[in-house]
């Protein structure tokens, strides 16, 4: 049986229990082609019942639920399966799994889960915010997995005092902390006005980049490095 689920981790528990005793379950929360006669069920999320396996999950590996919630936001289409199967493993096993390397449930999960932070420790690093007219804070982004608002958290921890947006542009919604609360919001697209102090940085800064980059001696491959081009999207220096 195809279980198809809303993609959330509530989603994901509420289903879990069903999908545990059925031998052939595969879970999906994505549209994907099916092949002809196969069955699929949709399950509505319940809250109640998503906390119960929670708890019940968590007395066998109290980092499972991370775990869980960082494999769902993995780009990987195949990421409700691997976290299915990395799940099931724990509450047969009913202890931490995460050492069994030999068990392929495992070392798929461990793959998401190493491509997810990778990638939210490179933006941690990589995100370039840009002062609005309003005195906001602006930052597009486009990653690979679904991580503004991990990002976000880190950001508010670093810039308490100032109001932000990250927007992924890719999957059309931001994380938005308005200097109190953080919450997520959909947004197709946004018309910054910047700041004339922000027009004036990036104006510098695209001045001294221009300045220290020696054409004879540019080393590319060093440089690419140091700085992925696919992080260099929405950085001022790097526009044409």
């Amino acid at each position: 049986m195809i279980y198809i689920y809303d993609g959330t981790r509530d989603g994901f528990l509420t289903v879990f229990p069903t999908a545990y005793t059925d031998r052939e379950a595969l879970l999906i929360s994505t549209q994907r082609q099916l092949i002809l006669g196969q069955q699929t069920v949709t399950v509505q999320t319940d809250r109640e019942c998503a906390t119960r396996v929670k708890k019940r999950l968590l007395s066998f590996d109290v980092k499972c639920i991370q775990d869980l919630e960082i494999i769902l936001r993995c780009s990987d289409p195949l990421r409700d399966d691997v976290a299915f199967r990395y799940i099931k493993l724990i509450a047969q096993k009913k202890r931490p799994v995460r050492e069994m390397l030999g068990e392929d449930a495992v070392m798929t999960a461990k793959d998401d889960l190493c491509k997810v932070k990778h990638e939210l420790e490179r933006f941690r690093g990589f995100v370039r915010f840009m002062e609005s007219a309003s005195g906001a804070l602006y930052a597009p982004i486009s990653p690979d997995h679904d991580i503004s608002d991990l990002i976000a958290l880190h950001f508010r921890a670093r810039l308490p005092n100032f109001p932000f947006v990250i927007h992924d542009v890719t999957r059309k919604k931001a994380a938005v902390y308005d200097g109190i609360n953080l919450f997520q919001a959909p947004l197709e697209n946004a018309e910054i006005v910047l700041s004339a102090q922000e027009q004036a940085w990036q104006n510098l800064w695209k001045n001294y980049f221009e300045h220290v980059n020696i054409i004879p001696r540019e080393r590319l491959k060093q440089q690419r490095a140091y700085l992925p081009v696919r992080y260099r999207k929405f950085m001022p220096e790097f526009e044409s």
